[in-house]
């Protein structure tokens, strides 16, 4: 494995567990003391660590965290066909099968939204970002967007679609510190 000793933002590529070539960004950060972790972005494993770490340091948590992300459940690794499944079975059981759409999918060129939909065309849209954030997370957006399907905005009628949905404020609430956490404007309303 080549050294992984970057500047901050920068990236470089090395073998993961399973052999596959992946890109690896290495994000050092002063005010992070102990504590590393790690997450998929965009296609890349993003690796956030202590700016005090030596080379050796950095390339050991490097390994470690991308085989951790590797060993993730397959259910983060949910496919488009699953994702239109889940959203079949939402819709029956919170939406009274109203909600029926053409095309279900993943996108990674939603960076400022969770999901959007189309009710001209019936497709929905999910961030990637979404994949690894947990179940009940990824069913509220994937309700969200299936109760835009019919109804439009935000007002009264559109949380009345939800509020069958037992974990939607555990989720909104999860999503806004998400987004909080990120420094991205949480506008949901």
């Amino acid at each position: 494995m080549p050294a992984m000793s970057l500047p901050p933002g920068s990236s470089a590529r090395f073998a993961g567990p399973d052999g596959r070539d992946l890109p690896v960004e290495v994000r050092r950060s002063a005010r992070r003391r102990r504590t590393v972790s790690a997450y998929r972005e965009a296609g890349r494993v993003v690796v956030l660590i202590p700016a005090r770490f030596t080379a050796e340091q950095e390339r050991e948590w490097v390994q470690r965290m991308v085989a951790r992300l590797d060993r993730a459940p397959a259910r983060r690794r949910r496919t488009d066909a699953e994702l239109a499944d889940r959203a079949a079975a939402l819709s029956t059981r919170y939406l009274g099968g109203k909600a029926r759409p053409t095309s279900v999918r993943w996108v990674d060129n939603q960076q400022r939204r969770w999901g959007s939909c189309t009710p001209a065309d019936g497709s929905i849209r999910i961030s990637s970002r979404v994949r690894d954030l947990p179940e009940y997370v990824v069913d509220y957006v994937l309700l969200h967007e299936l109760a835009h399907l019919l109804v439009a905005g935000h007002g009264p009628a559109f949380w009345a679609a939800l509020a069958d949905y037992p974990r939607l404020e555990r989720a909104r609430g999860f999503l806004e510190g998400v987004s909080s956490a990120k420094g991205l404007e949480w506008d949901e309303e």
